[in-house]
């Protein structure tokens, strides 16, 4: 028993016992006390006390099974496993021996960092202008990544160690056209303030590093190894423990800076997720350690959203001897900023008034919705649904019921049987590898990607370019500044065109608007961010089924290209003009079932952006963060099909629709998907002019938008004209692109 706990606690002989510092509390005299004769422990100043099985499951947080084969394996026995074959064995020791090497290479990594800080001023002024004392750095081992390409090569003996690559650390740039040993290799992590990432035994798994100055990303995670994974790990909950137990919740932010503030604060039980939204498995680690936990947002609409998302991975675990609650700081604070201005004692308060999760629930099945009307309460009650079935049974459910239906001004046992009658199909679990993680993109030796910084490998992102900035080498804004809310991708003024003219049929309303719809590259360098294109347009007819052809022009036909004359692109074989051609040499190679039938109407553009992102995921990732609150904030169910597509792309990152399908149906939203679309969805063909097309149909939104906003200030009873002339002036610049 000593030996084992001795591991984790620093003992003194004290008698027949051993005394030390508790492990479950915080404490600066020692109650902690281990009984060789009992083979016990106990501790006087929290209570707890157990054997080694327990204190192993309560200090690391697994569960009794593995409680065991730890402790087997500290004493050289291999505990009996009757459900695997000798072959299973096998290959699970030689992956635990793979991921001891692997946080080995990552803990000499971490200790080369902290050596970097002690010596660089400019790393450690930075950390000292947050705030942060030496003491707080140490503590969660902060360390230091100078700038340089291979600054790593004098810490490891062999910079080419493929163990370096697989770890993370080290980016190797894939050339088909070279041997792996003339590849080039180069850090990830340059001129950034590293804070590695532990799991709950204590291992480094993982890196975040952050910028010092203005950069993008401004953090930079390692990638997914065999050790680590950002949809199941947490920063600081190694560190974040014992103060769980002593203040009795989880605080669960958005940075690795909240957490080291707050912890200097004396919140130190903060913890962080890993650039994703907030899983299952996240909030299923943290009741392993407290029966509470406090999730901390920012008060703006991503905040808002990133909430709702961390709900809905709560939800299943909600029981009634569990508290979850949401906290929502002022629109221009994170935890950070807020500490640091108002203090610990104003941030405890906001923490005393969280919002309880059965609040959030109802507010968020009732935002948007009428309540003195009957459309709005069906609504509110459509919204509250899927949240409510993803509640585990029990009383806090049969409660919650209870409440949906007096706002609904319905009994309760008719809402339940109404939902009873149309309960969802139970879903299908997700497995690891069914929907492949979002893969960050290496970011070459001077190229800064799509979004710049000095990381290098930047993980694909949103556009986020605020409307307005200087385009180019410092080009500032036309002669008419840009509406405050419309992203500066919907002006055409992102990228470079590449291509040629005739490669891209326009609509007849969109002429010009060259470039990718990608951010542009950050600090002057890199290549252009999106992929080049004339306008947008609709494209081939055939992509998304009949009437999705160019506007004016017959359904299944491209339009006239805007160089004139048309292209042919492989649709029809055979000769025409030709020695011996005739009419009815041509063959058609698919056959289009719609011919001879009514023409459909062009799609609405809601309809057509999000078919357009439920067929190319990719387009995910050039949505700025205006394009994406408009989006949200479409009518009824494209709306709500826009926040179930928006968390499956934080979890799993862009996907092909085959992964995308299998996703909509074990979530029941394929019915909905086809509904909104307006029919089947079918995979497209490779488009490269699907950027273009999606920069287009987010223009006509953006149109939509400003002209229902003139109509309600024009029909007001004190019409604001001069706010009037600016956005009409600005319907008229999006049209004239």
């Amino acid at each position: 028993m000593v030996d084992i706990v001795s591991r984790h606690v620093d003992l003194k002989k004290a008698g027949i016992n051993h005394k030390g510092l508790c492990p479950f509390h915080g404490e600066k005299s020692p109650s902690f006390i281990v009984s060789p004769s009992r083979q016990t422990y106990h501790c006087f100043g929290c209570g707890v006390h157990g054997n080694a099985v327990g204190f192993l499951m309560e200090h690391l947080g697994i569960g009794f099974v593995d409680a065991v084969r730890d402790l087997a394996q500290q004493a050289g026995m291999q505990v009996p496993e009757d459900d695997r074959s000798p072959a299973d064995r096998e290959r699970e020791k030689l992956v635990k021996q793979r991921q001891a090497t692997l946080t080995e290479v990552l803990a000499k990594a971490s200790q080369h960092y902290r050596q970097q800080l002690k010596s660089s001023p400019r790393a450690i002024d930075y950390l000292k202008g947050r705030g942060l004392t030496g003491q707080i750095a140490a503590q969660f081992g902060l360390g230091y990544s100078p700038e340089g390409w291979r600054t790593l090569a004098s810490a490891f003996p062999a910079y080419d160690d493929p163990l370096l690559v697989e770890t993370g650390l080290v980016i190797l740039q894939d050339d088909p056209g070279k041997s792996e040993a003339e590849q080039r290799r180069y850090d990830r992590f340059r001129d950034r303030i590293m804070f590695p990432i532990r799991n709950v035994q204590g291992d480094v798994i993982g890196f975040g590093g952050r910028v010092l100055d203005k950069g993008e990303p401004k953090y930079l995670n390692s990638p997914e190894t065999p050790v680590f994974s950002k949809g199941k790990e947490l920063y600081g909950l190694y560190e974040a423990r014992p103060d769980m137990r002593r203040r009795g919740y989880a605080l669960v932010v958005e940075g690795y800076m909240d957490v080291v503030a707050l912890a200097q604060s004396g919140f130190g039980n903060a913890v962080a997720t890993l650039g994703t939204a907030c899983t299952q498995d996240h909030v299923q680690k943290l009741f392993r350690f407290t029966e509470s936990v406090v999730f901390s947002f920012d008060g703006d609409a991503a905040g808002r959203r990133a909430a709702g998302r961390a709900m809905e991975a709560a939800l299943p675990h909600a029981t009634e001897t569990r508290t979850i609650k949401f906290l929502f700081l002022p629109a221009e604070h994170d935890p950070d900023s807020y500490v640091r201005e108002l203090g610990a004692d104003a941030f405890e308060r906001c923490v005393e008034q969280a919002i309880p999760l059965s609040r959030q629930l109802m507010d968020s099945a009732a935002e948007g919705c009428d309540l003195g009307s009957p459309e709005g309460r069906a609504r509110m009650l459509t919204n509250a649904r899927p949240l409510w079935f993803a509640l585990p049974e029990g009383l806090l459910k049969r409660q919650l019921l209870g409440e949906l239906a007096r706002r609904a001004q319905l009994p309760d046992q008719e809402l339940l049987g109404l939902w009873q009658a149309t309960a969802p199909r139970p879903r299908m679990e997700h497995r690891q590898g069914d929907a492949p993680a979002m893969q960050a993109g290496h970011g070459a030796p001077g190229a800064y990607g799509a979004h710049g910084g000095h990381g290098g490998h930047g993980a694909p992102g949103r556009a986020t370019r605020a409307a307005g900035a200087p385009s180019g080498d410092g080009a500032g804004p036309g002669p008419h500044p840009h509406f405050a809310d419309i992203p500066t991708s919907a002006y055409g003024d992102e990228g470079d065109f590449h291509g040629d003219l005739h490669d891209i049929a326009p609509p007849v309303d969109a002429h010009g608007g060259y470039g990718g719809y990608g951010a542009s590259p950050a600090m002057g360098g890199g290549a252009p961010g999106g992929a080049g294109g004339a306008g947008g347009g609709y494209g081939n007819g055939n992509r998304y089924g009949p009437g999705y052809g160019a506007q004016g022009s017959p359904s299944g036909a491209a339009g006239a290209s805007a160089s004139g004359g048309f292209k042919g692109k492989g649709d029809f074989k055979g000769k025409f003009g030709g020695k011996g051609g005739r009419w009815n040499d041509w063959k058609r190679r698919d056959q289009d079932p719609t011919i001879g039938m009514p023409r459909k109407a062009p799609p609405a553009p809601m309809d057509h952006a999000v078919r357009m992102l439920l067929l190319h995921g990719e387009l995910w990732q050039v949505l700025s963060e205006q394009d994406l609150q408009l989006l949200h904030e479409l009518p009824a169910e494209h709306g709500q099909l826009i926040a179930w597509l928006e968390r499956f792309m934080m979890d799993h990152g862009p996907s092909p629709w085959a992964v995308l399908q299998i996703a909509l149906v074990e979530a029941d939203q394929l019915e909905l998907a086809q509904r909104v679309c307006g029919g089947p969805l079918t995979a497209p063909p490779a488009d490269e002019s699907a950027h273009d097309e999606f920069r287009h149909v987010m223009r006509k939104l953006w149109i939509v938008r400003l002209e229902q906003e003139a109509t309600q200030i024009a029909t007001s009873q004190s019409p604001d004209i001069g706010k009037l002339k600016l956005i009409r002036n600005q319907i008229e610049e999006l049209k004239a692109v």
